[in-house]
């Protein structure tokens, strides 16, 4: 299999994001993303898909949606669109309409940002997603690089720190999401968890001092999906995005915050007697399977069965053999700038 990296869940000048897709192409090329998909509020932007080249450098930029409803107060209910190829945003006041359209017209969708609390110093209201009782969606955005900030800066002044010390503020996705998505996993459902940016670099000034916010390079290089493709990028756009989007319908990814050290290499798999099985994928129990899990280098290793830790380690390799059916999934923590901070997130093998 191949490794590209996936940086999604970003805003341009269409919505609420300072900087064009060209920007955002350039500023990618800097950093060691593969892909970038590009989600503007409520506005499918077409015409701007397209590979960006510095050197042997390619970067691919493609356009969805995020989807909410503008008409409710407070915002709820976020969902990231990809490969609608339609306008949707005029059925967001209905979440469960909305993600049966998406599947129609051959998309995927993701709940962007499922814990967001609010932030009362800045005027920022919770936008959590509360529809649960929603069915079909692809998968949730286990970490978002952007809320995680209104869950750590309590005040103007920890706002500010953060803003020009952004590198302080992953330490991994907000528990309370955890917590969901694992729920989700045990009532059998396939959710994909993916990992994204929702990078704005917005300008902000504070008298004289003046700040873009968590520039758009800066966010590239944090905090990214890590998807699984039976080939490299061929240049061919409409190969390539057939591929990348059948990766993370299929949760052959996981989630990597890659600026305290890459997690490209990472890699989980499952063996059976008569069968194998990577991320997203489900064997089949025959007396046993063996779990293996290899990292780029040693960190603190945590695998999870049905959401509850099995088995801890200080490795470079996991070797776990079950005999019971279950949900399996990965956590990795690694130390940066005196914390422990969520490194690698992998998306479940299914063992049944």
């Amino acid at each position: 299999m191949h490794e590209l990296i996936v940086n999604l869940h970003m805003h341009t000048r269409y919505s609420d994001g300072a900087g064009t897709h060209a920007d955002l192409g350039q500023a990618a090329l800097k950093t060691n993303v593969d892909v970038l998909l590009v989600t503007d509020h409520n506005t499918w932007v077409q015409g701007v898909d397209a590979y960006y080249r510095a050197g042997k450098r390619r970067v691919l930029l493609l356009a969805g949606e995020e989807i909410h409803d503008q008409g409710r107060d407070p915002q709820k209910n976020h969902l990231l669109a990809f490969e609608t190829k339609r306008e949707l945003a005029h059925l967001a006041h209905d979440p469960q309409n909305l993600v049966d359209a998406i599947r129609r017209s051959g998309g995927l969708c993701f709940i962007a940002h499922p814990v967001d609390p609010a932030m009362p110093a800045f005027g920022e209201t919770d936008i959590s997603w509360e529809a649960w009782n929603v069915a079909g969606f692809t998968g949730i955005e286990l970490w978002n690089g952007f809320s995680e900030l209104k869950a750590v800066a309590k005040g103007k002044l920890e706002a500010i720190l953060y803003a020009f010390f952004p590198e302080t503020i992953p330490h991994g996705p907000l528990p309370e999401t955890l917590t969901i998505w694992d729920s989700l996993l045990a009532k059998r459902r396939r959710i994909v968890a993916i990992g994204g940016s929702d990078a704005h670099a917005r300008p902000a000034s504070l008298g004289p001092i003046h700040r873009i916010v968590f520039p758009y390079e800066y966010h590239f290089s944090t905090i990214n999906t890590h998807v699984l493709t039976p080939a490299p990028l061929s240049g061919d756009m409409s190969k390539d995005r057939k591929m990348i989007f059948a990766a993370l319908a299929g949760g052959r990814c996981f989630v990597g915050y890659d600026l305290p050290a890459p997690t490209k290499g990472f890699r989980f798999s499952a063996r059976g007697r008569e069968s194998t099985a990577i991320m997203g994928d489900e064997i089949s129990l025959d007396n046993t399977v063996t779990l293996q899990a290899k990292f780029p280098s040693k960190t603190e290793i945590r695998l999870l069965k049905d959401g509850k830790c099995i088995q801890t380690s200080r490795s470079e390799t996991l070797v776990h053999v079950t005999e019971q059916p279950g949900v399996f999934r990965i956590e990795a923590y690694i130390n940066f700038l005196g914390k422990r901070r969520g490194w690698i997130f992998s998306n479940p093998i299914y063992v049944r």
